[in-house]
């Protein structure tokens, strides 16, 4: 198996805000540590613009497997069922389409060879 080479970015793309779709899965991905060699992924689906009374420029994201159960904010019960998460437009620099977050991953492959 081979995988298509290509250029990558030195800096990330993350997904213009206004982008979003509702009910489309984003990835985010955040590093667990300062040198950006421990990356994590995590499938977000996206469900809307402040959905709260007062919000101003938030954006919601749930779980994909509560979403897929048919969970939707604000039903989602207080037994734990379905995970929100919400962040100001401004601070939401770690949200990608699916190619983007790969090319993170890649880049952060790239810094781990040059580590060993």
């Amino acid at each position: 198996m081979r995988f298509e080479a290509r250029a990558l970015k030195p800096h990330a793309e993350p997904v213009d805000p206004q982008r979003l779709v509702v009910g489309v899965v984003y990835f985010s991905v955040t590093f667990v540590d300062e040198e950006m060699l421990c990356p994590a992924l995590e499938p977000l689906v996206f469900v809307g613009v402040d959905l709260d009374p007062g919000d101003e420029n938030r954006l919601y994201f749930q779980d994909p497997d509560s979403y897929r159960r048919g969970v939707r904010y604000p039903a989602v019960p207080t037994d734990g069922g379905a995970t929100i998460f919400s962040a100001h437009r401004d601070y939401a620099r770690n949200i990608f389409e699916y190619e983007r977050a790969l090319d993170c991953l890649l880049v952060c492959a790239l810094r781990r060879g040059r580590t060993s």
